[in-house]
């Protein structure tokens, strides 16, 4: 599968997400949609991240875009993290990586010199046609939210 471009149309897919979710592009049509990768739930940015969406979720719903976290934990780990932190927005758990190789955000990572593949923290904004209008790789979480939200608004 190539990596998915600017520009282009979503292809067809199917995850599961907390609150008995199903996510396809035919289920997402109609909104702008912020897909963002993370690499593990109850981490420090993963937290702050999810905090950060959360708590601008009114003003991407104003925006007609819904947010999905993504992630490969569990459905169970999931769901404990999105009500620990009453997150108003599903998380998707992507075990088997399909999400993660459509959007190309596998990578080599180093953590105290080891060297392993993982989710490189990124975000996509979807329009309501299902084509792919922005991404952003290697995101720094730091008034990351807002620059996200100011595109959605402006789609």
């Amino acid at each position: 599968m190539s990596k998915l471009e600017v520009g282009e149309k979503i292809p067809q897919f199917e995850s599961s997400a907390t609150n008995d979710t199903t996510v396809t592009p035919d289920s997402l049509s109609g909104k702008n949609v912020v897909i963002y990768f993370y690499p593990k739930d109850n981490t420090p940015g993963c937290t702050t991240e999810g905090q950060d969406f959360r708590d601008h979720s009114d003003a991407f719903t104003a925006a007609n875009t819904i947010i999905f976290g993504v992630s490969r934990d569990s459905l169970k780990v999931h769901t404990n993290f999105k009500a620990k932190h009453e997150f108003p927005f599903e998380l998707i758990s992507d075990p088997d990586e399909t999400l993660c190789k459509l959007f190309d955000v596998i990578k080599l990572k180093k953590l105290y010199g080891k060297e392993y593949m993982g989710i490189e923290r990124s975000t996509f904004l979807i329009d309501a046609n299902g084509v792919l209008q922005k991404e952003w790789r290697k995101v720094k979480v730091k008034g990351h939210v807002e620059e996200v939200l100011d595109a959605a608004s402006n789609l």
